[in-house]
């Protein structure tokens, strides 16, 4: 006897538990479902860190600073004992990401703060002499955030192998079902053969230090370093190996290797001493190709060739126009900005399919089945 539900995530990172929490929250029977459990992929690995997108302009730096607004005001409401608001230190790292930073200043209407003289005295001089902005800010606890938004679901740790969906439900390799299914898996597995669906896994290496050097910001310049609640401790993380996959790694990843070059970038910044390694992160991060995120429902594509290849062939299809699987949908590719955008894209999908309020189109997992089926 198959056991049901109104709504199984597959995928249990911060965005799966993200989406769990806010239809849970609407009182929808959930199970969550992942392979290794909660955070344990590239949402572990982050170091979570709340802060905007600095870039001139464009669709993705829109979006990623309203849900960095979102974001900030949602984890001190709902979850404020796994956030640490922490002043933010933004270094550029060259003369172009100086001007940005300039630019950035002058526009933007988020409150902008001084560095302490502290601080500015326990930076190497070359950072010292770099553009920098500061603003309030944020730290999540990967790990803690993603368990209490959990709370309310069923979670099993189980690799679903099998998808079927048969007169209004969904059946998971026989044992469960739901009416709806909800595809949070991030770089590790699509679980359809469908294609188009433009997914990359970018590795992320995060490590815990002991350090006598205080710092109770959280700078980024070459990587990120912020503290946490415990004394002494720094967290220093980057997503400094696009390469490697460890689904297809013919060799297993140089922890040693990354450790030191974390700590290299990382010194570039701050005069860190007395250094400890206490503890390694790592995992895939998942990004979209064209770098805007994930989130609604997922085209039939070969459903979409057989009643509507005509239509294809405009210069912009109308989306409404495709084939959709049945009460299926995606939430996925917000890179390095998982734990900014997780809460914002969440509540954009719960409303969808709850409500069947319209996602922006630029978020749609259409947007590449179109781009997909012209080079077809």
């Amino acid at each position: 006897m198959q056991q049901h539900y109104d709504v199984i995530i597959i995928g249990a990172g911060i965005n799966g538990c993200s989406i769990a929490y806010e239809l849970t929250q609407a009182n929808q029977n959930v199970l969550l479902i992942d392979k290794e459990g909660i955070a344990c992929g590239g949402s572990g690995a982050a170091g979570a860190f709340i802060s905007p997108k600095f870039s001139k302009a464009g669709e993705l730096k829109k979006i990623i600073n309203e849900a960095f607004v979102y974001a900030m005001q949602y984890y001190e409401h709902h979850f404020s004992s796994s956030f640490l608001q922490q002043q933010l230190l933004h270094i550029a790292k060259d003369e172009k990401e100086g001007e940005i930073l300039s630019f950035f200043k002058k526009e933007t209407q988020l409150e902008l703060l001084e560095p302490s003289c502290e601080i500015i005295s326990q930076l190497q001089e070359d950072a010292q002499a770099q553009e920098y902005i500061s603003l309030k800010a944020g730290i999540v606890d990967a790990s803690s955030v993603c368990h209490a938004m959990a709370e309310k679901s069923d979670i099993i740790k189980y690799e679903v192998t099998n998808l079927q969906y048969h007169k209004g439900i969904w059946s998971i390799d026989g044992l469960y079902s739901a009416k709806h299914i909800v595809l949070a898996t991030g770089a590790y597995k699509h679980l359809l053969d469908e294609e188009y669906i433009a997914l990359r896994g970018v590795w992320g290496h995060r490590i815990d230090i002991q350090t006598t050097t205080r710092n109770p910001y959280s700078i980024h310049q070459f990587v990120s370093i912020s503290s946490s609640n415990k004394e002494n401790h720094l967290a220093i993380g980057a997503t400094h190996d696009v390469h490697y996959h460890p689904q297809h790694a013919t060799q297993p990843y140089d922890y040693a290797k990354g450790r030191e070059e974390l700590l290299a970038k990382a010194s570039k910044t701050l005069r860190l001493e007395n250094i400890t390694v206490l503890k390694d992160y790592t995992g895939l991060r998942s990004g979209s190709f064209d770098y805007m995120p994930i989130v609604g429902p997922l085209v039939q594509s070969k459903e979409t060739f057989a009643c509507c290849e005509k239509k294809l062939r405009v210069k912009k299809p109308h989306y409404s126009t495709f084939v959709y699987y049945p009460n299926l949908t995606m939430i996925n590719g917000s890179g390095g900005y998982g734990f900014v955008l997780a809460p914002y894209l969440a509540k954009i999908l719960k409303e969808y399919i709850l409500d069947k309020k319209e996602i922006p189109q630029s978020l749609l997992p259409a947007r590449f089945f179109a781009r997909w089926a012209k080079r077809r």
